[in-house]
């Protein structure tokens, strides 16, 4: 039976000056999926991402991690849990790529303690593992896009949370770096991770997730195997453009068929 890390029961979620963001939220995510929040901006993907990273607190509803109750966690203990991977960081100090990886020991130590040599090994790990290592004493400031993301993913790893979030982590990077992202996270996610990500590519979700869920103005539409839930129909109603999901044939040895997203600007927009 798979084991549910994430659990989000009847979450709502309003903002004073704006009205409700998320309406009756219901999701769960396993150990070794992947599941991609897609919608239009505005749709609430990154506010349900806040409240389960604690930085917001819903009105109503409830949300575990791995079995525990979210608002019963201290930020130590839920970030033990959970890693997040932001689309873009600035740090104000001039950090290195090996002193941000590192930051991700934090959950584990002391209100004023210190990394130890052992925190600094894995860091450089870490930064070795994604390829990077080279960058280890670059300030972070002076990276690439593509480069500031992998190091946002060591601190990550470092961090050593069964969870993992990211907030649309392809926004920044070209189409290679962009590949070679997706793969790490169908990497983690094959060796146990729990991955809950935000995209704006519909082909991200059909081509790695295990699960897709279509949020619109605060509620989930539709959730399920991305071959299920993503039709070229349910995907022009959510963005509201003519949108086709066509199959493709792998070439040579791959054999079989991959599925993508196009749009063409003559389709109707109730194809199936």
């Amino acid at each position: 039976m798979a084991v549910t890390r994430i659990d989000i029961a009847h979450l709502s979620f309003f903002y004073p000056d704006k009205g409700h963001q998320l309406k009756d939220i219901s999701l769960t995510v396993h150990e070794s999926e992947i599941c991609c929040l897609l919608g239009p901006n505005g749709a609430g993907k990154t506010t349900l991402l806040k409240c389960l990273l604690g930085l917001l607190t819903p009105q109503s509803g409830i949300i575990r991690l791995c079995e525990q109750e979210g608002r019963s966690l201290s930020p130590k203990a839920l970030s033990q849990l959970v890693a997040y991977v932001p689309q873009s960081a600035a740090p104000p100090f001039p950090f290195t790529a090996l002193d941000i990886a590192v930051m991700g020991r934090t959950p584990y130590l002391d209100f004023y303690g210190a990394p130890s040599a052992k925190d600094w090994e894995m860091a450089a790990s870490q930064l070795e593992r994604l390829g990077i290592s080279h960058l280890a004493e670059h300030a972070f400031s002076s990276l690439s896009g593509g480069e500031k993301q992998l190091v946002l993913l060591a601190r990550a790893l470092v961090q050593e949370a069964p969870i993992i979030v990211f907030d649309e982590p392809t926004a920044s990077l070209d189409f290679g770096n962009e590949v070679r992202f997706l793969q790490i996270i169908s990497d983690l996610a094959k060796a146990g991770k729990s991955i809950l990500m935000t995209t704006h590519q519909p082909s991200h979700a059909l081509g790695y997730a295990h699960r897709a869920v279509l949020m619109r103005a605060g509620r989930i539409v539709a959730s399920g195997a991305p071959s299920t839930v993503m039709t070229s129909g349910s995907l022009s109603d959510l963005y509201g453009v003519n949108l086709h999901v066509v199959n493709v044939s792998l070439p040579g040895d791959m054999r079989g068929e991959a599925s993508t997203c196009l749009h063409f600007s003559g389709a109707s927009t109730s194809s199936n």
